[in-house]
């Protein structure tokens, strides 16, 4: 659900074009040249069916070219009547969901045809000692008020998605709420008030967040991997199955299925309205296909989501599901999302290192200015950029480095005072100025010395992370080795913050990959994408 922008697994202007170059597999000899290209605004969620449509373009001559947005962004800009890109129009849109689309006037009226073609509840993943201690091992019935029960009394942690980057996490956000207020019907505002101390004490527990699904995973395997776990994971059924199958933990995950409903997935493939003759064509050749006993099977095997066509099924078996009422507003859903990020979240802590090297100078410079401005509550006309910007009770610090590291500046987001605390800085924004060397891993040294200094016994909730945006290789201090030693040495709240690098300018993407590696953070490639966007997409990290 974020602003940032993939196009077909590369980042860039370029979308990927998936030809019809591969055979089927299974066939002896390929099928129609693609006569029929298809533009899909999607998901990321969907990436992982890239070679079933490879596939499936040697089969009905139809190819699938993929642009990857943020769901709210993407369902957001069709709403608004936005159906342009780099490439053209997009003849079609492909999430995880259309709900949130559906309660848009101009979303319903955007809508041509959509057909559901797999589905994925959002369920929790419990570690398998712990599911043991909790009494989850044994199938018997949990609830979402049980696991809030071991948040509170427990002391359960867990991972999951931004709401307002990643659609699991907005399902799951959506179905909690929804199950805590207890009603039988559709979530309302004073339904959300009542119930918005227990989501907080909930989301208390929330110890990872991510702005993707597949990271989240990631992040979870990793932190186990590194001794340093946390206890479940809010998640797709079919990421935690493909976790488990993957063998990158010592022991499966319990699934468990909160008996008081979830929110499901459905990845309906939307054809947009006034569809022209050969995309409609297009579209139903495409989707014949997809929902076709042999094609389910294949995605079901492949991503472990359940099948929409009889005949095909995942194995092993999955539990039936009970379905939570999705809510009937829009704005209650907008508030709920505002609310998570302001008030019921865990706050944010992060510490903005800013290369202000000499290479810096001019443009660029002009350009990191920008991108930091746009964070400071500027636009708060649509719920992406409202979420996008700084929230309160969350800490920013900026740390400006060149030959040596700068004095930090640290803005409080009191509440009440965001507006007053990002005029603040924006105005210290500003102020940069460049020159000089880059000593970027001094510098980052500072950064963990400043979240370790502001951690207390009292504040010690903040989820942590760094950012480094830096556009030329380090030439001055000490080295990547070095800093890897410093941070070592970090007691492990601290160590455990992740960096997020962004690449920018002649910075080394390797040495930076390597970094983000090392933290547990990722890679953002700001040379092909607007710095701004990508300062955007990294806030469904925080």
């Amino acid at each position: 659900m974020t602003s940032g922008t993939k196009r077909g697994g590369v980042r860039g202007t370029c979308a990927s074009v998936l030809t019809a170059a591969l055979v089927a597999a299974g066939c002896s000899a390929p099928g129609p040249a693609p006569d029929v290209t298809l533009r899909v605004l999607a998901g990321s969620e969907v990436a992982d069916l890239e070679p079933l449509l490879e596939e499936a373009a040697g089969r009905t001559g139809v190819a699938v070219e993929l642009e990857y947005t943020g769901t709210l962004d993407g369902m957001a800009r069709i709403a608004a009547g936005d159906r342009g890109g780099g490439g053209g129009e997009y003849d079609a849109v492909w999430f995880a969901s259309n709900r949130y689309l559906n309660l848009h006037e101009g979303g319903r009226s955007a809508v041509h045809v959509q057909t559901p073609v797999m589905v994925s509840p959002v369920v929790l993943g419990v570690a398998a000692d712990r599911a043991e201690e909790l009494g989850w091992a044994d199938g018997g019935e949990v609830t979402w008020a049980d696991v809030h029960h071991a948040v509170a009394e427990e002391g359960f942690t867990y991972g999951m998605t931004n709401p307002g980057a990643s659609n699991s996490g907005f399902s799951a956000l959506i179905g909690v709420a929804s199950a805590m207020a207890d009603t039988g019907s559709a979530l309302r505002s004073e339904d959300v008030e009542r119930v918005g101390p227990e989501l907080a004490e909930f989301f208390s527990g929330q110890e990872v967040t991510a702005g993707s699904s597949g990271w989240l995973a990631e992040a979870f395997a990793r932190r186990s991997e590194r001794g340093r776990p946390v206890d479940g994971l809010v998640n797709y059924e079919s990421v935690i199955l493909s976790l488990n199958a993957s063998g990158a933990l010592e022991e499966p995950l319990t699934v468990v299925y909160p008996a008081d409903g979830v929110v499901t997935a459905d990845y309906p493939l939307t054809l947009l309205s006034d569809p022209s003759e050969e995309a409609l064509r297009g579209y139903e050749r495409l989707v014949e296909d997809l929902t076709s006993v042999q094609t389910q099977q294949r995605i079901a095997d492949r991503t472990r989501r359940r099948p929409v066509t009889a005949g095909a099924e995942l194995s092993p078996p999955v539990p039936p599901l009970v379905e939570l009422p999705f809510p009937t507003s829009q704005e209650v859903v907008d508030g709920l999302v505002s609310d998570y990020s302001a008030a019921l979240r865990r706050p944010a802590r992060t510490v903005y290192v800013l290369d202000v090297s000499g290479s810096m100078e001019g443009e660029r410079l002009r350009e990191l200015q920008l991108a930091l401005n746009a964070l400071t509550g500027a636009d708060g006309g649509s719920l992406t950029g409202s979420t996008q910007s700084f929230q309160e009770r969350e800490e920013v610090t900026l740390l400006p480095f060149s030959t040596t590291p700068a004095e930090p500046l640290t803005f409080v987001m009191e509440p009440g005072s965001v507006d007053e605390s990002g005029a603040d800085l924006a105005e210290a924004v500003a102020g940069l100025e460049a020159g000089g060397d880059t000593a970027a891993y001094d510098a980052l040294v500072r950064a963990y010395e400043l979240l370790e200094e502001g951690r207390t016994g009292t504040d010690g909730d903040h989820l942590m992370s760094v950012v480094l945006m830096t556009d030329g290789e380090v030439n001055g201090g000490i080295d990547l080795a070095g800093f890897g030693d410093s941070l070592s040495a970090r007691p492990d709240a601290v160590a455990e913050a992740p960096v997020f690098t962004v690449l920018f300018g002649e910075s080394d993407m390797p040495e930076m990959t390597e970094l983000a590696d090392l933290t547990g953070g990722r890679v953002f490639d700001a040379r092909e994408q607007d710095l701004e966007e990508v300062f955007r997409e990294i806030r469904g990290y925080q």
